[in-house]
């Protein structure tokens, strides 16, 4: 049987050196603020947030076909098969690239093996995809049977968000200028998550931070339903007190010890703006 590695793109939001321990290499996506073009999470956060908080304005890039077709080619050459987790089609055209590019090398290649799943996640959200595929190779599973796990359980990943506002997300398009103008001028913090389709969708608001800190950790306490989640995952925009306050939250209402923080990647940072606060986890139902 060939060896196989599974490969992610760098809106997994994981440290460099944890995918390096991992043995899962990584993608980058770029982004282009005020006219240089930077690899995702090549630059320190604060510094990145800090200059979205000055008002410049990052432009996202997807992978394109050529540029999946290189990153993946080598390992095809050294004998391996590839597990490629992409990032959600919902949000990004990367993951059409990420499969023209397998199909591709699978022709050029008739012996090897490329599964490309459209994780239907961002973030942590794949991250937390990642660690349970990982633990399924470590465990002896084949190929075939984590895509296959992967496929069955992609929509049990929950991903809860909180914002201090819409107006990042609305330039991006990923929600509608409507739901943007209605929560600015309330002054509501809003209450998103990753819809069945993978999209960004605004699902409640609430008055206050720490209202839809509570929320977002309420909610994921009715959706974890019958999943005993031992770990749970915290993202966040530069505003790491509200992080360890939801990682508390969580410990208490939900009894998860293992929670862990990181910060939101660049690219997907682009798009939420400064006080992301995102809890992901697996449950019954998005």
């Amino acid at each position: 049987m060939r060896d196989f590695i599974i490969t992610v793109n760098s809106t997994v939001d994981m440290p460099k050196e944890w995918l390096e321990e991992k043995n899962v290499p990584c993608l980058k996506l770029t982004y282009t603020m005020e006219g240089e073009t930077y690899e995702d999470m090549s630059m320190d956060p604060k510094v990145f947030f800090n200059r979205l908080r000055a008002g410049q304005m990052p432009v996202t890039s997807q992978v394109n076909p050529e540029e999946a077709k290189a990153f993946l080619e080598p390992f095809v050459k050294e004998g391996k098969d590839i597990l490629h987790l992409a990032f959600s089609s919902g949000l990004s055209g990367t993951c059409q690239s990420m499969i023209m590019a397998g199909r591709e090398l699978a022709e050029a290649y008739p012996e090897a093996k490329i599964v490309v799943i459209d994780s239907m996640c961002a973030c942590l959200g794949e991250a937390l995809l990642l660690m349970q595929v990982l633990e399924l190779k470590e465990a002896g599973k084949n190929i075939d049977e984590i895509a296959e796990w992967v496929e069955n359980h992609k929509l049990n990943v929950v991903s809860l968000f909180t914002v201090d506002d819409l107006h990042h997300l609305k330039r991006g398009g990923r929600v509608s200028a409507v739901s943007a103008i209605i929560g600015t001028a309330i002054k509501i913090k809003p209450v998103l998550h990753m819809n069945i389709e993978g999209r960004l969708e605004v699902i409640g608001k609430e008055r206050g931070r720490k209202k839809a800190l509570n929320a977002i950790v309420d909610m994921a306490k009715e959706k974890s339903g019958s999943w005993k989640n031992e770990r749970m995952l915290i993202t966040h925009g530069d505003c790491i007190e509200d992080a360890e306050f939801t990682a508390t939250l969580i410990k208490d209402k939900l009894g998860v010890k293992d929670v862990y923080i990181n910060n939101v990647g660049s690219v997907i940072g682009s798009h939420t703006g400064p006080g992301l606060i995102g809890v992901f986890l697996m449950g019954d139902e998005r």
